[in-house]
């Protein structure tokens, strides 16, 4: 079977330096059982057969032939939205090859970013050449009667509209902006990335805003989750057309059979309204997505928000009342709170 219609070699990184791939051989199940696609993927010793190859060797990895598959859908979210959980659901179906975080894509976005740079590893244009073919890679499945449904990390948002070009389905999936002020400072976890993230996401930010408006000095923990809240929903919004369908978190999980079979619907995903319930009665809503081992479930998740609001109140007031400041002088940032 040729690489443009196998999906067991899996392109996982770049190696920019070399200019070479990183490619992993993966089993359908390897995929199923695979929390992230990313550099987690080789800790966990997922794949064990692994190999390095010039982007130049196009007879073997480049898909050439006609009608290579380029159909792949896709999950764009905001962060510690349920994507992950989603994603696992909408795995289940038989039609479906989903795709958690592939570190490729991430890779793409941060070249995307350097573009131009006299540090980028890439020369410009280089990005925008490559990125059909990455994605041409991510649509390969087992079986022709699949088809890949990729939910990529938050950092993917800003190259998402060359990703989906102008007719390919997504689903956006968000929480208001309280209630991701709440998530973010529930969790250790999630504090730890908005110490790495924030650098990144202001400099992402203000180039929505096409102006250096925010300064991360100046900027509390909570109102630092703010802004990522700003910046992620802003390069969503950016990239919102009727293609796409936006879910909130909150109402998924007020009713997530319906909503399931909502989201199945919009991404041409073959799932009856039984299948949905089955799916949502079944283990995967009762244990903590990005790391199956552990339990977790919505009663869970509400006594952690309600303890973020009990401890941080003033801090999640202030860091809101902060936002809309913020829209009162940048419509990116009014645009996201109308989507609130």
């Amino acid at each position: 079977m040729s690489f443009a219609s196998d999906a067991s070699l899996f392109v996982h990184q770049i190696d920019a330096t070399n200019d070479r791939l990183l490619l992993t051989q993966l089993s359908e199940a390897d995929f199923r059982d695979a929390s992230f696609l990313d550099q987690r993927l080789l800790q966990a010793q997922v794949g064990q057969q692994q190999r390095a190859m010039q982007w130049g060797d196009w007879s073997v990895i480049a898909p050439q032939s006609v009608g290579a598959r380029d159909d792949a859908q896709f999950i764009f979210h905001i962060g510690h939205v349920g994507s992950t959980l989603i994603a696992r659901l909408l795995g289940e179906a038989a039609d479906t090859l989903a795709l958690r975080e592939p570190q490729l894509l991430r890779q793409f976005a941060e070249f995307a970013m350097l573009e131009g740079e006299a540090h980028s590893p890439w020369p410009p244009g280089r990005t925008a050449e490559r990125l059909p073919l990455a994605r041409q890679w991510l649509s390969r499945t087992f079986r022709p009667d699949q088809r890949a449904l990729i939910k990529a990390t938050s950092f993917v948002n800003d190259i998402a509209p060359q990703l989906m070009e102008t007719s390919r389905k997504a689903v956006f999936l968000k929480l208001s902006a309280q209630r991701y002020l709440q998530t973010i400072l529930a969790g250790d976890a999630s504090r730890q990335e908005l110490v790495a993230f924030s650098p990144t996401r202001i400099q992402r930010l203000n180039a929505h805003i096409r102006e250096p408006a925010f300064k991360l000095w100046e900027l509390d923990e909570a109102k630092r989750a703010a802004l990522g809240w700003a910046c992620e929903m802003a390069a969503l919004e950016a990239t919102s057309n009727n293609n796409v369908l936006w879910v909130d978190f909150d109402a998924f999980l007020a009713q997530p059979a319906a909503q399931l079979s909502k989201i199945a619907a919009h991404l041409d995903i073959a799932l009856s309204d039984d299948q949905a319930q089955q799916l949502v009665d079944g283990p995967m809503m009762q244990r903590y997505s990005k790391a199956p081992e552990h339990r977790y479930s919505s009663q869970l998740r509400e006594d952690m928000l309600a303890k973020a609001v009990s401890e941080r109140g003033s801090d999640i007031r202030a860091a809101l009342d902060w936002l809309e400041q913020a829209a009162k002088s940048h419509q990116v940032i009014a645009a996201a709170l109308a989507r609130d």
